[in-house]
């Protein structure tokens, strides 16, 4: 009697424990990694980063409760190899000595439907700051593979200044040839974690 006792409680236990979150990892190729920022007042430069691993989880309701990312700094892709070139230099990045970037989750705020907030800590050149970005999700689905993907939307603002990135020149009318404001932007899909 006492031996069917254990057993029940144990079973017991293992429905109350909750299940993991469901794990996906970014599908490079679906995903965009990029940014956007202004040029010389008139216009916006746009990039990706070609080059970077990330995962975010989903509970059993699919919303978002975490998410990170790694990314390969000197795979920025503004379609210009100089420009790429000069992003990669001291001037900015400095590749060589802050060869990554990478982005933390904190806490996740939901809203209405699979929509959130995400703060998290962003580092770049060595700077760890909070940031808060505006995210989606959308799925999962069963692709037809049998693989089970969730899209994935966020984009948020920083200053650039706040990581260390000031280079600058003064146009003649008084303006700057780089925006101080750059827009993030991340959509993709992600594939669950077996």
């Amino acid at each position: 009697m006492r031996k069917l006792i254990l057993v029940l409680i144990a079973s017991l236990l293992m429905y109350a424990v909750p299940s993991g979150a469901a794990v996906y990892e970014l599908d490079p190729a679906h995903t965009a990694v990029g940014f956007s920022i202004e040029h010389m007042v008139i216009s916006n430069v746009k990039g990706v980063f070609g080059s970077y691993e990330g995962s975010f989880e989903l509970d059993e309701t699919n919303k978002m409760t975490s998410a990170k990312a790694v990314i390969d700094v000197k795979s920025i892709d503004t379609k210009i190899e100089k420009r790429d070139n000069h992003l990669r230099s001291p001037d900015f990045f400095d590749v060589a000595k802050y060869p990554s970037m990478t982005f933390k989750a904190t806490s996740v705020k939901h809203k209405s439907g699979q929509a959130f907030t995400l703060t998290g800590d962003l580092t770049i050149r060595g700077i760890t700051k909070s940031v808060v970005l505006e995210g989606e999700i959308r799925g999962p689905i069963k692709d037809p593979w049998g693989m089970t993907r969730a899209g994935i939307i966020v984009e948020g603002m920083i200053k650039r200044r706040d990581f260390g990135l000031t280079w600058n020149k003064l146009l003649e009318t008084g303006g700057l040839v780089v925006g101080e404001t750059v827009t993030i932007q991340v959509e993709g899909e992600g594939i669950l974690k077996k």
